[in-house]
């Protein structure tokens, strides 16, 4: 299975939708963000530090990624 990221610092976030992951409990706890509306590309950032890194994968080796949880 392919996991590998792309580099986030070539994406463009401007437009980036992030939602919380739909396992949070909704009071800001240890949670991730995600956009997935980005062309070729999905985005994940930390909740607590949405100025900080973002990591970027291509669209399929996420699914291969949430797949692996919803077993």
């Amino acid at each position: 299975m392919d996991l590998t990221g792309v580099s986030a610092g070539g994406v463009d976030l401007t437009d980036a939708r992030w939602r919380t992951s739909s396992r949070s409990n909704g009071t800001g706890g240890n949670c991730v963000e995600v956009a997935g509306n980005l062309p070729g590309v999905v985005a994940v950032r930390d909740s607590k530090d949405r100025g900080g890194p973002v990591l970027a994968f291509r669209p399929a080796a996420w699914r291969a990624f949430v797949n692996q949880f919803d077993r």
